[in-house]
């Protein structure tokens, strides 16, 4: 059984028990999240919903809030002796799918 969700401006595939890093949603540890944005649903036919499924909540616990790695953005324009580099590190919360209803 799996579903895919809308968090955060982006879809997910979600299944029970899986640990899902989200964009930063500002919670502490072990509170609980719920997504009632449910694009489809499987459990043995699939339903998809027009545009969310009615009814269809997927329950989250959420395990710690942390910094990812450093992204690096780097632009040359060849012949031109121009470069730019940037960088930044994505803040995320680390979500557990609980339950799929």
């Amino acid at each position: 059984m799996y579903a895919i969700i809308k968090a955060s401006g982006q879809q997910f595939k979600v299944k029970e028990g899986d640990i899902i890093a989200f964009d930063n949603m500002n919670l502490e540890p072990k509170a609980a999240v719920e997504f009632k944005e449910v694009l489809a649903i499987d459990n043995g036919e699939l339903t998809v919903g027009t545009p969310f499924v009615e009814g269809a909540v997927v329950k989250g616990e959420v395990i710690n809030e942390g910094r990812d790695k450093k992204v690096i953005i780097y632009k040359k324009r060849r012949r031109k002796d121009s470069k730019l580099k940037r960088g930044f590190r994505r803040d995320f919360t680390r979500v557990r799918i609980t339950s799929i209803a």
